[in-house]
């Protein structure tokens, strides 16, 4: 029975760096359009950010915007991974503090469920990595022994 449950143990192992290649797609894909957004109006993201006192209105809209930004790509090549989805994470939690908490859990009320899962694979990220098809393991070796 012990053998049973170790080959089923490598056997699930296999798919797990294609999980998080496609988590990464997913996020960097999730991020595009409100990075965009924000980078492309950027004058109304800071008035946004003020009316739904942000501190720093003016600060924070740059450097969420350039997190997001740079998220997305580092995101896709798998570079830093790490790092970017605990500053993702962030940005999130920021999300979530600041719009969505007040609505509640469902994201039919535009409450804060999907920033919540964002975070959540945000954070599986920055715990275990980008996995095997990415920079962060052609360059640095991160994950070496998956």
């Amino acid at each position: 029975m012990k053998d049973f449950f170790a080959e089923a143990a490598v056997l699930l192992s296999y798919p797990q760096n294609l999980v998080r290649l496609l988590v990464r797609l997913v996020l960097a894909y999730g991020f595009a359009k409100p990075a965009l957004m924000k980078i492309n109006n950027m004058k109304e993201t800071v008035q946004w950010f003020e009316s739904i006192s942000i501190p720093f209105p003016l600060l924070s809209a740059y450097l969420v915007s350039g997190i997001e930004l740079m998220g997305i790509i580092f995101l896709i090549l798998g570079l830093y991974t790490r790092i970017v989805s605990v500053l993702l994470a962030c940005v999130m939690l920021g999300a979530i503090l600041f719009v969505h908490l007040q609505y509640g859990f469902s994201v039919a009320g535009n409450g804060f469920e999907i920033p919540l899962y964002y975070f959540i694979f945000l954070s599986f990220l920055a715990s275990y990595g980008a996995g095997k098809y990415s920079l962060d393991r052609v360059i640095f070796k991160d994950g070496k022994d998956e």
